[in-house]
Formats: C-alpha cells, structure tokens, sequence
C-alpha cells in the first residue's frame, strides 16, 4: 500500500475528512467541498502577551539602552513595534512609529486621524504625538525628545526603520549620533519567555495537524496551489493564521524556494511542504518531504542522509556553542556522504537554520561564522535539506528551543520517508 493510502487509513477517522474511509473524491471536489469537518479549534486557550510581560521587556530594553549609551530608540511598524507596544499597524508614506526613552517615557508618533486606530491595539501607556498633513512628524519626535530629556546620548534605530525616517531625524537633530539599535532588540527578542514559547508551540501543533489532515489527501494530479488550499484550509479551521504554505513537487523540490514551472502530483514522486502559521503574533515553521507512491531506494537514502543530519544539528546545538558551529557540524556530516562540500550541490545550499519567533526568520541564524553563543530561550529551525538539481529535493525541518540542559523539539521530526509524523 503507498504512503498516501496508508496515511488516509491512519488520519482519516481520526481527523474527519471529506471521504469514506479508504475512498477518494476527485480533487476538484475536496477542494471545492471540504468543510475541514472533525478540526476543532487548538488555540482557544492561547493567552497572547499580558500588559505586564511589554513593560517587564520595556524595561529590559531601556536597561540595555542605557548600558549600550543610547538616550533614545526609534521603532516603526512591524514585529518590534508589536512586541513592545502591542501595536498592529502597516507602513505607509505617513509615519507612524514608537520612540522609547533611556529614561521611561515612550510616545507614538501617529498622523492626526490615526490616533483613535492606534489607541486600539495599544498595551501600555504611551504618549500620542498626533500630526497632520502640512507638518514633520520627525520635528514632533525631536522636540518630544528634547522636552523628555532623552538627547543625552545616540539614538538607536530599529534595523528595518526605513531610510526616509533616518535621514528626517538627522535633518531635524543634525548633532544626533545615529546608531544601530540591533543590541537592544536584540537583547530582548531572541530570548524567548514562557509565554511566548507557549504561543510558538500551539502554533506548531496546529500546523503539524493541519499536516496530518492535508498530507493523506494528497491526489495524483494535484497542483501545489491545490495542497496549499487545503493545508490553509484546514490550519484555519484548526486555528492558526496561515502564514504560507509551499508545496513543491518532482524536480522543484531540488530548488529550495520551488519553480515557477508547471507541476502536478504523479506517481513516485517528491512532494515537498513548507508552511506555517501564528498564534497571536507567534509562528510555527515546520517541513515535510514525503513521495506519493513508493519511494525508490534513492529517494528513501537521500532522505534518510537528510533525517540524519537533523539529529547533528541537534546534538550540536548545546548551550554555549557559537551559532555557526552547528552549521560547521551538519556540512561535515554531509561531507562524508559526498555532498558539498560547503554549500556546493548536491548538498545543503542554505543555512542549516534560523531563529523564529513573531517573524518567521529572525536574528541569529545557524550559519557558518555566526559567533554568538546558543542560550537559553533562543529558537531556531532545524533545517539542512539535500537538495540535487535536475532530480528532486528532501526538507525536513523542525523548530527547537534552547533550555538550559540543551534543545528541546516543538515537534518531533519524522521517523521514516512514509511516516512523516514522530
């Protein structure tokens, strides 16, 4: 029996579906009428981030401001902005943004007819500094911070603060040093708290369900737009809010961000899934390479070298190793199989891994020459795919989380090629 059929045996009466057990509809018709029927919601009992926890890291923040010499910090709209502030707003030609003071204060500065949006999503006490059309909201930031008292020292920007903010505050505070806030974002985001690993683990139950439910339903003839549909389907009704979901099929597996070349599901070949989703702010990040049909002896060697090298990454990920030793680790490895070397093909053309958290990729990464050491609270994915241009490609990628005896899985990896659940 192939995978897909003994994945539809095993799932189907477990998850509900949209066929009789050991029965198929045609695509077009689970795609058309699948009511994602027995998925329950898994996030009812998230609790998104307390009013507490913001200013508990509004306080580590200014700590760190203040070691690293800066009287000011300058945030626009983003994950930073949320993280800090619970603002949710998008970036536009009218800027809106948080500055934070060395000292305590915080404002946002907000054009005039936002103010009562921004006012919504707010967490903490933060004061507004409306402007309207004909005015410089970077004039309103300078005389706030002079009339705080935080002009004393650098001000630090937020990395992805877009150029015309940065060259309007030197405009308006040309003796202003300018410097790079990375320290202190840093030094806040990519250590995670309880809670936050909370939210990052029903994120990953969600869309590992979402796997068991979408992978058995898989169809010869399917298009990748076809499986996302499902897997997006089925993750809201588990929840989630998807945030992607890749599906790559025969030789665009072997191209880690796919091929914009016609592809359909066939018999013996690679069906390759990235995806993921959030739970208030928080995201998963999880890959499944499985084949429909019978895997050749190829296909189970290439991804068997590849389920291998997930276990050196994580036996190499100990607290106190430099992030990018665990790179160097899993490229040894493959090494000795005949890939690479380095980032040559066949082989691992992409870091090993990435931090996540409330962006799906976020800072540090595991990437040779990376030297930040691993600590408790860092997350990252687990992620060095074999890929063989022409042929097909093999991801399997699971998220982990640094404690202080070591990593710790939000979910397991795969067992074998035709059981991708662990």
């Amino acid at each position: 029996m192939t995978l897909v059929a003994n994945m539809q045996r095993r799932h189907f009466l477990q998850l509900g579906g949209v066929a009789a057990l050991g029965t198929l509809l045609p695509v077009t018709r689970i795609l058309a009428q699948d009511s994602f029927a027995g998925l329950s919601n898994m996030a009812t009992d998230a609790k998104p981030i307390s009013r507490e926890e913001r200013l508990q890291r509004l306080a580590k923040a200014q700590r760190l401001m203040r070691e690293q010499g800066m009287s000011a910090l300058l945030i626009e709209p983003g994950s930073s902005l949320d993280y800090f502030t619970g603002v949710q707003w998008w970036r536009s030609e009218r800027l809106t943004a948080a500055v934070l003071g060395a000292d305590g204060a915080l404002a946002i500065v907000t054009p005039f007819f936002e103010e009562p949006s921004i006012q919504e999503s707010l967490s903490v006490e933060a004061e507004i500094l409306t402007w309207d059309e004909h005015e410089n909201p970077l004039r309103k930031v300078a005389d706030w911070l002079a009339r705080t008292g935080n002009t004393s020292g650098n001000i630090g920007i937020e990395k992805t603060v877009r150029f015309f903010a940065v060259d309007g505050l030197k405009r308006v505070m040309p003796d202003a040093k300018i410097v790079s806030a990375s320290p202190v974002i840093l030094g806040c985001r990519m250590f995670k708290s309880a809670s936050e690993l909370a939210l990052m683990q029903t994120a990953s139950d969600i869309t590992l369900a979402a796997y068991a439910y979408t992978l058995p339903r898989i169809e010869r003839g399917m298009t990748p737009s076809d499986i996302s549909a499902i897997m997006n389907g089925a993750t809201r009704a588990l929840g989630g809010q998807p945030k992607f979901a890749i599906a790559l099929v025969g030789e665009a597996a072997a191209y880690p961000h796919g091929s914009d070349q016609p592809q359909e599901v066939k018999e013996g070949e690679i069906v390759l899934m990235d995806c993921g989703c959030s739970v208030h702010g928080y995201r998963s990040d999880i890959s499944r390479t499985i084949v429909y049909g019978e895997p050749t002896a190829k296909q189970r060697q290439v991804w068997q070298h590849m389920r291998n090298g997930q276990d050196v990454v994580f036996e190499a990920a100990q607290i106190g190793v430099a992030a990018g030793s665990v790179d160097d680790a899993v490229r040894a490895y493959y090494e000795t199989l005949g890939y690479g070397p380095d980032y040559k093909l066949p082989g691992t053309s992409h870091r090993t891994g990435h931090g996540i958290g409330m962006d799906g990729h976020e800072s540090i990464n595991l990437v040779r020459g990376e030297t930040t050491e691993l600590a408790a609270g860092m997350c990252f994915s687990n992620e060095p795919g074999i890929y063989l241009p022409g042929e097909f490609g093999v991801r399997i990628e699971d998220c982990f989380y640094m404690t202080e005896d070591g990593p710790r899985y939000f979910t397991q990896p795969s067992k074998a090629i035709d059981e991708p659940f662990g």
